[in-house]
């Protein structure tokens, strides 16, 4: 039986990826920050719920005991645009253009929004693969959630994202001599997430999907599917690459 630890698995692509590989017959374990949300996720999917901030190292430290021994998959899906979370204002985290630029406050107060972002998506999932990493099987797969904003740009959501993909590459040289690979999935507009927390407007939807060569939004299940293509044996010679899930917004050449 494979063991998959999923980040942020309770709703969205997180709980697609772990739905997906709990129903070939995988155990597997979701990792998010909302108790409740986890939980009720769990037990729809039949999947063992670890409460944890996988951007606090003294959080993913204390979840250790709690996560399987040997780990076969780690799925970094964790993040989002913290951007959405905050009351913006110009140049405050944005990076926007125009407007009077910041100092003093407005500009700690721009490193703080940066950093969140850098957290959220960077650093989350560096700790859990760091503390995972002697766990690893041989063979192992990680696989790390990226975004077409690290090609299209977003500010400091896109940098963090784009920052994945340069950790990745060292991350795939590291891991390969193990059999262990690493790559990138890198989703462009999906629908079924929490990730716009209802700042996506129709007209800017309607942008987006025209920007596709499919005419549709993705879904949760396209970018399931690559992730558990991407862990399974047949994959075993695809490493350090990002694999994008777009509907060819954006064209990975």
């Amino acid at each position: 039986m494979r063991r998959v630890v999923v980040s942020g698995g309770g709703t969205g692509i997180g709980l697609a990826v772990a739905e997906r590989f709990a129903s070939s017959g995988a155990q597997v374990t979701i990792l998010g920050r909302r108790e409740a949300v986890l939980r009720r996720a769990a037990g729809r999917i039949g999947a063992e719920p670890v409460v944890c901030d996988v951007t606090d190292p003294a959080a993913v430290a204390a979840a250790l005991p709690h996560l399987p021994d040997t780990v076969d998959v780690v799925v970094n899906n964790a993040g989002g645009n913290t951007g959405f979370d905050e009351l913006q204002q110009t140049n405050g985290g944005t990076g926007a253009a125009g407007g009077t630029p910041p100092t003093g406050e407005g500009l700690a107060e721009l490193a703080a929004s940066w950093r969140r972002n850098i957290d959220a998506n960077l650093i989350s999932a560096v700790l859990l693969t760091a503390a995972l990493r002697p766990r690893l099987a041989s063979a192992g797969r990680v696989v790390t959630l990226g975004s077409i904003a690290a090609r299209t740009g977003a500010a400091s959501y896109g940098a963090a994202k784009a920052a994945i993909e340069a950790w990745t590459i060292d991350l795939a040289g590291e891991l390969g001599p193990r059999g262990i690979t690493a790559n990138v999935v890198s989703p462009g507009l999906i629908s079924g997430t929490e990730f716009f927390k209802g700042h996506l407007s129709g007209e800017r939807e309607e942008r987006l999907v025209a920007a596709t060569a499919t005419g549709r939004p993705g879904t949760t299940g396209d970018v399931a599917a690559l992730v558990t293509f991407l862990a399974s044996p047949e994959a075993g010679h695809i490493t350090g690459q990002v694999l994008h899930v777009n509907g060819g917004a954006y064209l990975g050449r």
